[in-house]
């Protein structure tokens, strides 16, 4: 990215009202490269990807312009090798404090206003979509699998890949998801939630990227936990608590294999939650 270049498209299009003051690249683990831009007290957000990533990441903001967890978008590059939104204030940082309040207000202010999509355009990425829920989903796992491997006993693989072939799309209803919707891409400010960054779109139903977001760090994964979260959520795909746990399960599954790609020194507590879920679910 030449920023730059970039700078002076801003100030050609009236985007920004004058030069930096100062620029830096944020680091990061995504494959995005994003610049801060900052013009007296006011800063700005310059993020490239590829264009359909980008596009994606789009049409996710747009839809959901309203939720005041999500920055403003206020610039697309025409061939979309760029956008320009609002920076929110506060920091990255997760501290584990009050996992049950962090996705109170996640569910209240971002979850419940997932508006749902068409029927016929697939599930998963909303950029490379599935034919259905279990597709995705066996896609994903068979990736976790592969990193987890030897970690787990060869009956929790069997486990997992019995309860991914009961899933269906019946009961359920596709809604456009935040995608990576965890503790790493939350903004915080006085300890509270703050902000949602960096979405990476999926056609799902919102319970995914609530459970997602449960087992995005190692703390508090416990039934009175998730049970709390989803009281709040409008849009339940289930009947009983045991679809629920069902589907915790095989979020933590995958999380395994995030955990030891790129944060290993949290795998040992993931253990210690996916024994406390197989035990929760052995006792349904």
């Amino acid at each position: 990215m030449d920023i730059q270049k970039i700078i002076n498209q801003l100030l050609h299009n009236n985007i920004i009202p004058s030069k930096p003051t100062e620029y830096k690249h944020l680091s990061g683990g995504t494959a995005s490269k994003v610049y801060l831009l900052t013009i007296g007290d006011i800063k700005y957000a310059v993020k490239s990807n590829q264009p359909q990533v980008i596009k994606s990441e789009v049409n996710f903001l747009n839809l959901y312009k309203e939720s005041n967890l999500l920055p403003e978008l206020l610039f697309v590059e025409s061939s979309y090798k760029y956008i320009v939104y609002t920076f929110i204030n506060g920091t990255a940082n997760y501290v584990r404090k009050n996992k049950k309040e962090m996705l109170k207000l996640l569910v209240q202010q971002l979850l419940n206003n997932y508006k749902p999509v068409p029927n016929d355009i697939g599930w998963g990425w909303a950029d490379d979509p599935a034919d259905s829920w279990q597709s995705f989903l066996l896609d994903e796992i068979g990736e976790a699998y592969e990193i987890i491997n030897s970690r787990l006993v060869s009956n929790d693989h069997d486990f997992v890949f019995d309860l991914v072939q009961k899933c269906s799309n019946e009961r359920r209803k596709p809604f456009l998801l935040h995608g990576d919707c965890g503790v790493h891409n939350f903004i915080f400010k006085d300890g509270h939630l703050n902000g949602v960054i960096d979405p990476a779109p999926v056609i799902g139903d919102p319970l995914y990227d609530l459970i997602y977001a449960f087992c995005s760090s190692p703390d508090d994964l416990t039934k009175e936990t998730i049970d709390s979260a989803v009281s709040h959520l409008r849009v339940k795909p289930y009947e009983n608590n045991l679809f629920l746990y069902n589907e915790v399960i095989i979020g933590l599954y995958l999380r395994l294999g995030t955990c030891i790609k790129h944060h290993p020194n949290d795998f040992e507590e993931y253990l210690k939650a996916w024994h406390y879920w197989k035990d929760t679910i052995k006792s349904k």
